[in-house]
């Protein structure tokens, strides 16, 4: 995280340069304010309680609600741009049947309510979650375009697959030039998600897990 110097710097120059005074990332032309992001991790937060209440735990580390939470809302704005790009259009009943399998089915196997399943399980506001069944309708649409609707039965032909999707993730990503504020972390390519950036001003000589981060799209 950074300091409290190094923030303040960063307002002096119009949050660090690359990325606009108050938005939390920059996705091509789409701002994801601070406020949009600090309202998210408060329903995320939200949720936890609820969720305690039930005796149901949040499966991912908690304290990097903040980048769990920006993940999402960036990665809603690559799988839109991934749509653009290859022309795939997703209907209301479309993302209506994904919810229903993507997120309804695995919720009542798990025993657990939709809200739980994402925000326990996936570190997701359960109110995007109707955004989540959306992504998982464009997701859908392009394997349907890469396999021609035969879904590959050998190791290898899944492993292609999975690669293709990948590739065209990656192009999507690089096509939006995403830029974090480095107040809420710095986006890692190889994850596809924001991971907290290391302290400016620390005089560290010894490499770190942080400075292994991808920071430009490996595509």
């Amino acid at each position: 995280m950074l300091t409290a110097a190094v923030a303040a710097a960063c307002v002096a120059v119009s949050a660090c340069g690359s990325v606009q005074l108050g938005a939390a990332a920059i996705t091509g032309g789409t701002r994801i304010s601070s406020a949009t992001l600090t309202n998210e991790v408060a329903n995320l937060n939200a949720a936890y309680k609820q969720d305690k209440a039930r005796k149901v735990s949040p499966q991912l580390p908690v304290g990097q609600e903040t980048q769990q939470v920006l993940t999402w809302l960036i990665t809603f704005q690559i799988y839109d741009q991934l749509a653009v790009l290859h022309g795939i259009h997703v209907t209301p009943l479309q993302v209506a049947q994904q919810e229903s399998r993507s997120l309804s089915a695995p919720a009542r196997q798990n025993k657990l309510t939709v809200q739980e399943y994402v925000s326990a399980g996936g570190a997701l506001p359960p109110n995007l979650a109707p955004k989540l069944a959306r992504l998982y309708a464009i997701e859908a649409a392009l394997v349907y375009r890469i396999t021609g609707g035969k879904s590959p039965s050998s190791t290898a032909g899944q492993s292609k697959e999975t690669v293709a999707i990948n590739h065209a993730v990656c192009l999507a990503s690089k096509s939006l030039d995403i830029r974090v504020n480095p107040q809420f972390g710095e986006y890692d390519y190889t994850s596809h998600s924001v991971v907290i950036a290391p302290p400016t001003l620390a005089a560290n000589p010894s490499p770190s897990k942080a400075a292994a981060v991808q920071l430009t799209p490996p595509c």
